[in-house]
C-alpha cells in the first residue's frame, strides 16, 4: 500500500492490506478444516491447506473480490464461492461448513492485527530506552516551565522528558493488555451448524469447543466464545492504539513548541526541507506525529460508535464500519510509532538556550519569593522542589518494563 496524502505510510508496509487480509482468511479456512478432520467431525479427506486454497484463486483475485463483495456486503461470500469452484470432493463439500462470514472477517482482522501490535510493542520499548537516556542525561538541565503557554517557574529538561516517559509507559501497559481472540460463532453465535456436523460424536459440543481452541492456536490468537455483537476486543485494540498516539502527540507538541525559531530549546536531528525557503529545517517528524495524534481519536470513536450500535446477533452497518476504520487506525499508529522513535533517537537538546531563556524569563521567581516571605526566611538557592525525586517513579517503571522485556 501507499498513500501520498499520508506521508510515511510506507513505514507500515503491507500491514492490514487486502493481500494480508486475504491470506488470513485462507489461513482460517484451512485451520478450521484441519480441526474438523483432527477431531473426527469431518472425514479425513476434507482438510485443505492455505497454500492449496491460494493456488485456486485467479491472479486478479483482489479485483474480483472487490467487485463481487458489494452484492453480499462482505468479501467472504465471493471468496468462498471462488474456492468451492476449484475444490473437488470432500474439501469442496466441507469448506467453510459451520462458519459464517463474520467469523472469517473478524478472525482475519484479529490475525492481521497481531503484526502491528507486536511492532508497536517493540517501538515502545525502544522509545522507553531513548527516554530513560534523555531523562538521566538532562535531569539537572535547567529550563523554564510553561503553563497555558506562558513562563511559570523553573523546571528541568529531564522532568519534562519524564512526563513523556510516563505517557509511553502507560501506552505500553495498554498495548500489553490487548487480547486478540478468534471469532467462531456460526450463523448467529450458537455454533449450531458445527455441533450438528459433530452429532455423531459422543460429546459434539466439547468437540466444537476443542476445534475453536485448535484454530486459535494455529492462528496465534486467543480462544474465545463468540463475540459477534460484543465488540470489546475491537474497541480495546483501538483504545490501545489511540493511547499510543496520545503519548506521542504530547512529545510532538512539546518538540514543536520548543523548536520554534524564537525558542530553540530543542530541534530534530534531521529537519525537513521547505519547497521555497532554503534556510528552513522544519520539525517534520513532530508535525507528522501530531497529525496522527489529532486523527486517531476520531477513528477510535467510530469503533466505539459501531460497538454501541450492536443489534441482535449481527449488526447491520456498525460491524461493517469497523473494518476499514481499524485498518487505517492501526496502520497510522504504526507509522507514528516509527516516526516517534526516530524523533526521540535523534532529538537535540540545546542546553545553553534553555538556560538563557530561564535566566531571561520575567516573573519566574515570584512564587518562590512569596512562599519564602510567608515562611519568614530568604529564598533557597534553587526553586526546583521535588523535581529530581519525581523522576524516580517513571525511571523505576521503565527499568521494570525493560527487565521484563529482556527476560
Amino acid at each position: 500500500m501507499s498513500d501520498l496524502l499520508w506521508p510515511g505510510d510506507h513505514r507500515a508496509g503491507g500491514l492490514l492490506d487486502d493481500q494480508s487480509f486475504l491470506q488470513a482468511a485462507l489461513e482460517l479456512e484451512a485451520a478450521w478444516s484441519a480441526a474438523l478432520v483432527t477431531l473426527g467431525i469431518a472425514p479425513a479427506g476434507a482438510a485443505v491447506s492455505a497454500a492449496q486454497l491460494a493456488a485456486l484463486l485467479p491472479t486478479d483475485v483482489l479485483k474480483v473480490l472487490g467487485a463481487r463483495a458489494e452484492a453480499s456486503g462482505n468479501p467472504v461470500v465471493p471468496l468462498v464461492a471462488l474456492l468451492r469452484e476449484g475444490l473437488d470432493g470432500e474439501p469442496g463439500r466441507w469448506l467453510h461448513r459451520g462458519l459464517t462470514s463474520q467469523d472469517v472477517v473478524d478472525t482475519a482482522l484479529m490475525r492481521c492485527a497481531t503484526a502491528p501490535v507486536e511492532m508497536l510493542r517493540r517501538e515502545l520499548l525502544v522509545q522507553v530506552r531513548c527516554l530513560v537516556d534523555l531523562v538521566e542525561t538532562h535531569r539537572h538541565t535547567p529550563a523554564v516551565a510553561r503553563t497555558l503557554t506562558q513562563h511559570a517557574v523553573p523546571t528541568t529538561v529531564g522532568l519534562r522528558a519524564a512526563s513523556w516517559l510516563s505517557g509511553v509507559l502507560d501506552a505500553h501497559n495498554d498495548l500489553t493488555a490487548v487480547v486478540l481472540p478468534v471469532q467462531l460463532g456460526g450463523a448467529a453465535g450458537t455454533m449450531a451448524a458445527a455441533v450438528e456436523l459433530a452429532g455423531h460424536l459422543s460429546d459434539p459440543v466439547s468437540a466444537v469447543a476443542e476445534a475453536t481452541v485448535q484454530v486459535a492456536s494455529a492462528l496465534g490468537l486467543a480462544p474465545s466464545t463468540p463475540w459477534h455483537t460484543v465488540r470489546t476486543s475491537v474497541t480495546r485494540l483501538g483504545d490501545a492504539a489511540t493511547r499510543c498516539t496520545d503519548a506521542w502527540g504530547h512529545v510532538a507538541n512539546d518538540v514543536l513548541s520548543a523548536a520554534r525559531s524564537e525558542v530553540g530549546e530543542l530541534s530534530e536531528g534531521v529537519g525537513g526541507a521547505s519547497s521555497t525557503m532554503p534556510h528552513k529545517a522544519n520539525p517534520t517528524l513532530s508535525v507528522l506525529v501530531r497529525r496522527a495524534a489529532l486523527t486517531a481519536p476520531a477513528l477510535c470513536a467510530t469503533l466505539h460508535a459501531a460497538a454501541a450500535d450492536a443489534t441482535d446477533e449481527r449488526t447491520a452497518g456498525g460491524w461493517h464500519a469497523e473494518w476499514s476504520t481499524l485498518r487505517v487506525l492501526l496502520r497510522r499508529t504504526v507509522v507514528a510509532g516509527s516516526q516517534t522513535t526516530d524523533l526521540l533517537r535523534d532529538l537535540v537538546v540545546h542546553e545553553d538556550r534553555a538556560a538563557e531563556l530561564l535566566a531571561g524569563a520575567d516573573g519566574v521567581g515570584a512564587e518562590q519569593q512569596a512562599m519564602a516571605a510567608l515562611a519568614g526566611r530568604e529564598p533557597a538557592p534553587s526553586y526546583l522542589g521535588a523535581t529530581d525525586a519525581f523522576l524516580q517513579a517513571p525511571l523505576a517503571r521503565a527499568a521494570a518494563v525493560l527487565a521484563e522485556a529482556r527476560a
